[in-house]
């Protein structure tokens, strides 16, 4: 099992989602974070300045058998690149162990249903 982390633009995000959905990972957390990236630059639109450093990102996190890595990733990148400063990152780490609470079922089947394997 692995857990996926991606920091997308708040812009992307409903594409993001809707993606994942079409991949088949419908269960996931996000929040609306901001953060500091390595871009020095200001962004000028309409006469206004803009700090492309504190653009509003989601955070989004789930957890994925290893069959469905790639294509989780996939379906991320597809929809949130712009190929500007900023598209965000994803993170993939390892998950030791997981537990369903209210079956008790460990492993892959704590993510999904049994008869979804």
């Amino acid at each position: 099992m692995k857990k996926i982390e991606a920091i997308v633009r708040k812009t992307k995000f409903e594409m993001v989602r809707k993606a994942l959905h079409e991949a088949d990972i419908d269960f996931l957390s996000w929040w609306e974070v901001k953060g500091q990236g390595t871009a020095k630059q200001g962004l000028i639109f309409r006469g206004i300045a803009y700090d492309v450093n504190t653009i509003d990102r989601v955070f989004i996190s789930f957890v994925v058998r290893d069959i469905n890595v790639e294509k989780s990733i996939n379906a991320i990148l597809k929809v949130a690149y712009t190929g500007e400063s900023g598209d965000g990152r994803i993170f993939v780490s390892e998950i030791g162990q997981s537990i369903r609470i209210r079956t008790g079922d460990h492993g892959d089947e704590s993510l999904y249903d049994k008869e979804e394997k």
